[in-house]
């Protein structure tokens, strides 16, 4: 399979595509809109793409990315919408591909992005019948073993250093459980949430002034007619 690549740089000369070969291991998860590194170049340094097309064969000799980025910010429908303005103001699609990215997620530096949004999460192996079974036996003697058990069985998957601190346990502990297979450790990519500690405030509802009012009745009405025009809006930049 090949990726159609549109590398993340001003110049207006790499304002095209680029043919990448997908290595075996992300065929199944390559899709339209994923963030990718790939060489380029005589650089050593990787560079940063998105995919904006997938297709069976290229006609030029290609490289493998070197690294994929799954994530849910980034669609063929948003990558449609980005060649379309790209094409409308003229300018570089990474760019206009860069505006679909939630605050919080940019970065020069994919890789650093990457090892950020991974994570170890701890999941039971064993079924809780078995479990309960060798606590009642005393196969399991462990007072911080069984305590791990017992929050897992009663909570969905949580990541080791949470569970370190709700159970009151080590890392070691941990260790023990899944050398002992009662547990799993999982490596998944989790994706930070930029708005999780902004307060935001409910804004009063605003009420148009009969100007305003009058605008946006006209704006309305050739948006439902489905007809192109442009309105040039006069007024303080902000105000209500």
């Amino acid at each position: 399979m090949i990726a159609e690549i549109i590398l993340n740089s001003k110049a207006k000369e790499l304002d095209r595509t680029f043919d990448y070969q997908v290595p075996e291991e992300m065929i199944k998860k390559i899709k339209i809109g994923n963030r990718v590194l790939v060489p380029f170049g005589r650089r050593k340094i990787l560079e940063e793409g998105f995919v904006v097309g997938l297709k069976e064969k290229s006609s030029y000799e290609t490289k493998k990315i070197v690294s994929l980025e799954e994530n849910p910010f980034l669609n063929e429908e948003k990558i449609r919408l980005a060649k379309w303005m790209a094409k409308r103001y003229f300018c570089n699609l990474s760019d206009s591909i860069k505006l679909m990215l939630p605050p919080g997620t940019k970065t020069t530096n994919i890789e650093n992005r990457m090892k950020e949004k991974t994570n170890r999460f701890v999941y039971l192996k064993k079924q809780e019948e078995e479990i309960e079974f060798d606590i009642e036996t005393k196969k399991l003697k462990s007072e911080k073993q069984i305590r791990i058990l017992r929050f897992l069985m009663e909570n969905d998957a949580i990541t080791v250093s949470d569970l370190e601190i709700f159970t009151d346990t080590s890392r070691a502990i941990i260790k023990t459980l899944e050398k002992n297979g009662y547990i799993e450790m999982v490596e998944k990519q989790v994706e930070r949430n930029p708005f999780l500690e902004k307060e935001v405030e409910r804004a009063e509802k605003l009420v148009f002034t009969e100007e305003q009012e009058e605008a946006y009745k006209k704006i309305e009405k050739t948006i439902d007619d489905e007809i192109f025009a442009k309105f040039l809006i006069f007024g303080i930049t902000g105000s209500r």
